[in-house]
């Protein structure tokens, strides 16, 4: 594998069992996979469009949850900390992702102390804020700080009870206002600044640089609340995924490279 330069994006194909996949706080529907196929394809055709060319983690139709990559990994500037999903089922999932991130040259450690799903993990300049949920326990979130603080990380622990993880409920804006849908966030008041959006798929984005943001199209006033900030929008349907409890984050892991 040639080693692009970052910044790159790594992202999965939708399994064939994508229906299966797992679901906790929605009721189970029926999902469109050409659809699906379709979606997927226009979300990575919108992060090469804007910056982030993809590096593809190999297709595993077994796996019906692997679409969702950024739950097997995370970025800390160059280091790749591989996670350690709670479900069975999911746990396979990470063998090809760090498989990809060592062939890509990039320093990389695994937790092994209790369990973490990425997608519990929201990054706010050097200020890491990780979901406690039914996914992440204390333990692993112990083992992360420990990793991290000597790269000048801080890592705070955020109670999550009404979401599936973390960022199900809040993300951030490129100026570091963390976003995020009342009815899903147990205590707005953990982050320094806080925005309150009008629609649930509106609290969450993809920061493809310092003035633009990938967003579901299922949010129109909250990108129009976006645009009042001055941001570009790059609005896609992801409404398949979405019925999976699945967002715009958690389709893609971005590598900005040593920050």
């Amino acid at each position: 594998m040639s080693t692009p330069i970052a910044p790159y994006a790594l992202v999965r194909p939708p399994a064939a069992t994508l229906q299966d996949g797992i679901v906790t706080f929605l009721e189970r529907q029926v999902l469109d996979l050409d659809l699906a196929q379709r979606q997927w394809a226009a979300y990575v055709a919108a992060l090469e469009a804007h910056g982030w060319p993809t590096v593809h983690v190999e297709l595993a139709d077994d796996l019906p949850d692997s679409v969702f990559v950024e739950d097997t990994v995370v970025m800390f500037g160059d280091l790749a900390v591989i996670t350690n999903p709670a479900k069975p089922s999911r746990s396979p999932e990470i063998v090809a992702t760090e498989r990809t991130v060592r062939g890509l040259g990039i320093e990389t450690v695994a937790l092994t102390a209790g369990t973490l799903d990425g997608g519990d993990v929201l990054k706010v300049g050097t200020q890491v804020y990780v979901g406690v949920t039914g996914t992440t326990e204390v333990a692993a979130i112990d083992e992360l700080r420990e990793i991290l603080a000597p790269r000048g990380w801080t890592v705070t622990a955020v109670p999550v009870t009404k979401a599936l993880h973390l960022k199900s409920a809040v993300t951030a804006l490129p100026d570091g206002t963390v976003i995020g849908y009342g009815p899903a966030v147990d205590d707005p008041s953990v982050f320094d600044a806080y925005l309150e959006m009008p629609e649930e798929p509106g609290a969450h984005v993809v920061v493809l640089d310092d003035t633009t943001v990938l967003m579901s199209s299922a949010a129109p006033r909250s990108a129009q609340i976006f645009r009042d900030r001055g941001l570009e929008v790059v609005a896609v349907d992801i409404s398949e995924f979405e019925k999976l409890e699945g967002c715009v984050t958690c389709l893609s892991v971005r590598v900005r490279g040593a920050q």
